[in-house]
């Protein structure tokens, strides 16, 4: 990536020579041009609110910035990317969502997330922070900033407006005010869960701010739910990516003997996983993690895996992070230990798990989803 002070070599992470996705877009290009042309003062607390893939962090590390992100992926590749470049990572600060913000923030770059409820929360929790001569200057592709984006940011902040698109990207310039009502911070959401769906009808779900279907249950892991192994003494079970956390939640209350690892590679997904747990007493025994999919668990120790993956990386449309949790599950599970996952139709997971697992077997089928079992031998 070329910016003003220099090219940055830059990698996605877990990095991945035939992936052909950058680790930046044109957004980041035009946040660091502007900064730049501006000659906008960094010698203050520099904050970066959504970094993708560290591509900011990286390159204004010279400033000693505070990266915040809900993703661990985020701060492993911004990691790299600086030692890539030989910078010192010391020279920056990497807070998740969950930590709490900088007492004082002079500057403020938002990377727009796809989530408007991450941004609220983001924007919430730093607005006591901000002062009057906060430099606030937002960044995203033109398909990811709407009315509603800007609506937040001059409700929380100030007076907003956005720039003419360049390269299909555009900036959001925000004035904050010296005080202000700020509101109260809706997050984290709680709601009922609906009947019909096994031992969590009618339990407590906990979503802090981001954290996919926030607002009720969607209908995969509806799916998922109406269909889990039904018999007890399941042993070392893994929810992977599990977000909230109900998939998990579901097998404790089945099975109270059963060991459950709930991880994800969101700070926010965790966070909600655990509080949903915890909210309904459940007496099994739990871990929650926050990794890059089961990297660390121990190989032939798990007995079952729970998976719902997704299939995009920001913009992305790729099966990349599927492939990723099919293997690292074979890995983890012990022989005889099984994989069950829940997708779209279309998505065609059969075939991927028979060239990893050497079979598939399909447990339940609707118009638009499959739950597929994988057996390891």
């Amino acid at each position: 990536m070329t910016t003003p002070w220099g090219e940055r070599a830059l990698a996605r992470f877990p990095e991945d020579p035939r992936d052909q996705l950058r680790a930046w877009d044109a957004s980041d290009e035009y946040l660091l041009r502007h900064l730049a042309e501006q000659d906008t003062p960094l010698s203050g607390t520099v904050v970066i609110v959504g970094d993708r893939w560290g591509a900011l962090t990286t390159a204004l590390a010279e400033h000693g910035p505070v990266q915040i992100t809900d993703s661990f992926l985020t701060q492993e590749a911004t990691k790299a990317n600086l030692a890539r470049g030989e910078v010192d990572t010391d020279s920056v600060r990497l807070l998740t969502t969950q930590d709490p913000p900088p007492e004082r923030v002079d500057v403020l770059l938002v990377r727009v997330p796809k989530s408007l409820a991450l941004l609220e929360d983001q924007l919430l929790r730093l607005a006591p922070a901000v002062h009057a001569d906060t430099v606030v200057v937002g960044t995203g592709m033109a398909k990811e900033i709407h009315t509603s984006t800007l609506k937040l940011f001059e409700r929380i902040l100030g007076p907003t407006r956005t720039s003419l698109a360049e390269k299909k990207a555009r900036l959001i310039f925000c004035t904050p005010r010296s005080s202000a009502a700020r509101g109260t911070n809706p997050w984290p959401h709680s709601y009922a869960l609906p009947d019909g769906i096994g031992v969590v009808s009618g339990r407590t779900v906990v979503n802090h701010a981001g954290v996919f279907c926030a607002e009720r249950l969607d209908i995969g892991t509806r799916f998922l739910l109406q269909h889990l192994p039904s018999s007890r003494g399941l042993g070392k079970v893994v929810d992977l990516g599990c977000g909230n956390g109900v998939v998990g939640t579901a097998v404790s209350l089945a099975d109270p003997e059963a060991e459950v690892l709930f991880v994800d590679e969101s700070f926010q997904a965790v966070a909600s996983a655990e509080a949903t747990y915890k909210a309904n007493g459940v007496p099994g025994q739990a871990e929650f993690r926050v990794g890059d999919g089961l990297v660390g668990v121990p190989a032939d120790s798990v007995d079952l895996v729970l998976n719902n993956p997704p299939f995009h990386s920001h913009q992305a449309t790729t099966d990349a992070t599927a492939w990723r949790m099919f293997s690292g599950a074979r890995r983890a599970l012990r022989p005889g230990g099984e994989l069950w996952v829940i997708g779209n139709r279309h998505l065609a997971y059969h075939v991927k798990l028979k060239r990893l697992f050497g079979n598939s077997q399909l447990v339940a089928s609707d118009a638009k989803f499959v739950v597929l079992k994988a057996v390891k031998r």
